[in-house]
């Protein structure tokens, strides 16, 4: 290939470089809506072996649920379940297995979202306006305070992959 070809088929290898990552952020032809989040635990003090699951309350919906949020340009969906708990937990976390997806419907467009397992390492919760408040519980009452019954296996899902390892 000629010093010109080369220019061309690079050029063009960084066009379509460029329209992937503005097609990852947008909805597909669909209309899907991608998302990703984590279902975050802890170790509980007292030695206790059952872990604890982080739940958020979103005032907006007035719902619990796991934290999530949608793909940013560009981005991964395990890069932005990481960036989602940080935001919505003040918590840093160590992610682990995938644990599934789940889809719906939000404001008449599907939505996907991809959750992982992920330990908290460290971090504080400070309140703001998408999140009022977190809540550290039992698999058992997590399973309970989640909103959406379509987000409960999940709990599950953490739990077998927390016994595989």
């Amino acid at each position: 290939m000629t010093r010109t070809g080369q220019d061309k088929q690079k050029n063009q290898d960084s066009q379509n470089s460029r329209n992937n990552r503005r097609d990852q952020d947008k909805p597909d032809r669909q209309g899907l809506v991608l998302a990703a989040g984590c279902v975050l635990w802890r170790h509980p003090r007292g030695g206790d072996s059952t872990p604890e699951i982080c739940l958020v309350h979103r005032p907006k919906y007035d719902d619990w649920s796991h934290p999530k949020g949608k793909l940013k340009r560009a981005e991964g969906t395990l890069a932005a379940a990481v960036r989602e708990v940080f935001e919505e937990t003040g918590h840093r976390c160590a992610p682990g297995a995938p644990l599934g997806t789940v889809s719906y419907l939000a404001q008449g467009r599907p939505k996907q979202v991809s959750y992982w397992a992920a330990e908290a390492t460290d971090g504080v919760f400070t309140p703001n306006d998408e999140v009022d408040r977190i809540a550290w519980l039992t698999p058992e009452a997590a399973r309970d305070r989640l909103t959406q019954p379509r987000d409960r296996f999940l709990v599950d899902a953490l739990l077998t992959a927390l016994h595989a390892i």
